[in-house]
Parts: C-alpha cells; structure tokens; sequence
C-alpha cells in the first residue's frame, strides 16, 4: 500500500532512480485538512498502540493483542483505500500513516524482547534502521529536502512484520497451533526484516544522492 501522501496509489519511483528507489513529493502540495475519515482511522491506529503493549506486558492477553493488530492492519489497509476514493489525502494522513507503522513495529519488538518471543539481534537491526533513517531525515530537512515517498518494498516489508508478529506470539505457545505458526512466522520475519533493512538502504542511497546535489532551490 505504497501511498504518494502515505495514502496514494503505487509509485515505483522516478524514472532513472538507482532499485526504483522511492521519489520525492513535496507534501506541502497536499490537502491541510484534518478532519477526514482516513486520519481518524490513523488516528484509531495509533491509540491502539498502547493497549496492544498493555495487553501483551500486563494481563499477557495474546489473544486480544492479536486482535488490536489484526485491527491495525485493517485500517491500514482502509484508510489508503478511502482517501484514494474520497479525495481526501492530506499533509496529516502523510503523517500519521507511516508514523502508527513504525510505531506498531517498534511497540512490538520491545515487547517481544521482554518476553523472549524474538532474539535480541532481531531488534538491534530493525530498530538500528529507523535511527539511520531518522538521522537521514533530519539531514534532508536541514537541507530543505520534505520527506523521502513511502517505497512499495518499504510497505511490503511493513506488511510482511505485521502478519509475522501475529504468528509469532501464536508459535510462541503449545500444541497444534503453535506448531504449525512456528515456521511461517519465522519465515515471514526473516522475509520482513530483510525486506525493511533494504528498503531502508534504498532510502539512505537516494537521500545521499539529494545531499550531495546540495542544498534544495526553494519554489
């Protein structure tokens, strides 16, 4: 769900950008409005982040933690749809949409190092990536560059982490069930993880590119 605005439709990247490596879209051509039905659905999202990490650190209710995320992915899923069909993408939607992914994933992986459901490696890569791009996008605004356009293989690879967790918790139990999640949800977090480490040097490729061209030419 690879959205212009977080929102949009498919964008492969600029024609002659090394790996389809994500464009750059000025955001600040986006709507300013707040009040749509895609934003509240991200804003449901993002809320939903600390009853997920409540439900898996306190009562251990998996079940339910399950359920918010599966939820999770639902919105996501439908708040790209309606803003597409409701011409209702917007600066905010930019926002919040990969801001609840991050959270999401991030919110996630503590949980599961607390509770040994992951390895500790697991998270030192995929959290070691978001502060490399976090660093990379505050040079870029430094420098006047808006944010680099979400990349199909960054949310495909967000997509990927979103149905392993699940899966994870499930295989982290016993019986029939466990056993039969077990492999699939290591394959789809090893998938996931190697998927969102190269979107993320797709990332850095392209903002080193922007960086050495020099400072932005403001409009």
């Amino acid at each position: 769900m690879t959205r212009a605005d977080g929102r949009g439709a498919d964008h492969p990247g600029r024609v002659g950008d090394p790996a389809g490596s994500p464009a750059v879209t000025n955001r600040d051509d986006l709507s300013d409005r707040v009040l749509t039905l895609p934003n509240l659905l991200s804003l449901v999202r993002l809320l939903g982040v600390p009853l997920f990490l409540w439900l898996l650190l306190g009562p251990h209710a998996d079940g339910w933690a399950i359920v918010v995320l599966a939820l999770s992915g639902v919105t996501d899923w439908a708040d790209g749809k309606l803003a597409r069909a409701l011409g209702q993408s917007s600066r905010l939607g930019a926002l919040l949409d990969p801001a609840a992914d991050r959270l999401y994933i991030v919110a996630t992986l503590v949980a599961f190092v607390l509770r040994d459901v992951v390895p500790l490696w697991v998270v030192v890569v995929l959290l070691g990536r978001e502060l490399v791009l976090g660093v990379t996008l505050l040079l870029l605004r430094r420098d006047g560059w808006p944010p680099l356009q979400v990349h199909y293989l960054g949310k495909a690879a967000t997509f990927l982490l979103l149905y392993a967790f699940p899966l994870l918790l499930l295989a982290d139990g016993a019986g029939t069930a466990a056993a039969v999640a077990r492999p699939i949800a290591y394959a789809l977090t090893v998938w996931g993880a190697a998927l969102y480490v190269l979107a993320g040097a797709f990332y850095v490729v392209q903002a080193a590119g922007l960086l050495a061209a020099g400072r932005r030419t403001p409009v």
